[in-house]
């Protein structure tokens, strides 16, 4: 396997296994675990070593027979570190945005001693527990097992590490609706490792309800309330959808409810009512990316109207897409939408840098 691919292929299953919990998971030895741990932590600050570390790794993995102690050729049965490392590790790393060096880590004065990486190496690789989990790393590595679970634990962790960072997401300005629907699809539709694309559709009819209070005369006096947490079960927080409306005495004035990928059933419907069956709400929306169950459309106009004979609220199930379309045919300026749009991706907790980088990457494409 060619050492790009390689990388790409350690850096998709530890994606998956990070997922959206972010803990290391991994049964190495816990003395071991604790080098990497020290490496992990340094990575910012000293970003050759981790890049020296991941580099001899992958090399081994590759190339079993070579002692990856000796990494330059002007050590006897040494091989280019810095010349493997320039090639493929570097590059690699700065792709998927991990800490790398301008050019390799083998640039760093205290990696470059052209001495072998045994326990007698000197350079001057600081702090001391630093150079002890270097060493120690090394050492696991050469002796060749479990190696590729060291990896997985690095990347594991340059990746939880990553998540938590900011990245600056592109805000385009003027476009079209139906080229801000296009966009926000395959924001909602990508296939990601991590967990959290349910939350993409609320925050785009999250973003549009805040150009409305401000815009339709509906919503005059009406309050938007601040987003629940992903996690928060409704009953607990006396909420009755993902969005809710309030009127000047706080009571429920409408309330939206956003499915990712399931079709709308009468079922459905007849759970919304069970959230807002004891509120005043006037109107309640059941939105959904999968649309409407097409075989359930009779079922759920009659459930639809019997909630309107013995309750007064107008439920409205529509496909998320529609609806999204209809709103921002009201606003005078969809360009505060998608400010309203990026910065809850920015912010929401739920997501994880794998949704943001997506945002930027499907935005380049336009």
């Amino acid at each position: 396997m060619e050492p790009t691919e390689f990388l790409e292929k350690v850096y998709n299953e530890s994606m998956q296994i990070v997922g959206s919990d972010d803990i290391i998971k991994s049964d190495l030895d816990t003395s071991i675990s604790g080098h990497l741990g020290e490496i992990l932590s340094r990575s910012e600050s000293a970003k050759g070593v981790i890049t020296v570390i991941l580099t001899s790794a992958v090399y081994k993995i590759l190339n079993p027979e070579q002692d990856i102690r000796n990494h330059q050729t002007s050590i006897s049965n040494g091989y280019s570190g810095r010349t493997f490392d320039s090639k493929y590790i570097t590059p690699f790393l700065k792709s998927v945005k991990f800490p790398a060096m301008a050019e390799s880590g083998w640039l760093t004065r205290s990696l470059e001693q052209k001495v072998p990486y045994d326990f007698n190496y000197s350079g001057a690789i600081r702090p001391d527990s630093l150079k002890t989990a270097f060493l120690e790393t090394i050492d696991f590595i050469q002796k060749g097992k479990d190696i590729d679970k060291v990896l997985s634990f690095l990347f594991q962790g340059l990746i939880i590490q990553r998540n938590a960072q900011h990245i600056d997401l592109a805000k385009p300005l003027n476009l079209p609706i139906a080229t801000i629907i296009n966009l926000l699809s395959k924001h909602f539709d990508t296939k990601y490792s991590a967990e959290g694309a349910s939350r993409l559709p609320v925050l785009a009819l999250y973003a549009a309800y805040q150009c409305l209070v401000n815009e339709t005369k509906r919503f005059d006096g009406k309050v938007l309330l601040p987003m629940e947490s992903h996690t928060s079960a409704d009953t607990r927080s006396g909420r009755i959808g993902d969005i809710d409306i309030v009127d000047e005495k706080e009571r429920a004035f409408e309330a939206v409810e956003v499915k990712h990928g399931i079709a709308i059933t009468a079922q459905l419907v007849k759970d919304a009512f069970e959230k807002f069956k004891t509120t005043q709400v006037n109107r309640y929306y059941l939105l959904s990316t999968a649309n409407i169950d097409a075989s359930q459309v009779e079922e759920i106009n009659k459930e639809i109207e019997r909630i309107k004979n013995i309750h007064g609220c107008h439920v409205i199930a529509n496909g998320l897409t529609n609806s999204l379309k209809y709103y921002l045919r009201l606003l005078s300026d969809t360009s505060e939408f998608i400010e309203n749009y990026v910065n809850l991706i920015e912010t929401d907790t739920a997501l994880k840098f794998e949704h943001k980088k997506e945002w930027n990457n499907i935005i380049s494409q336009m």
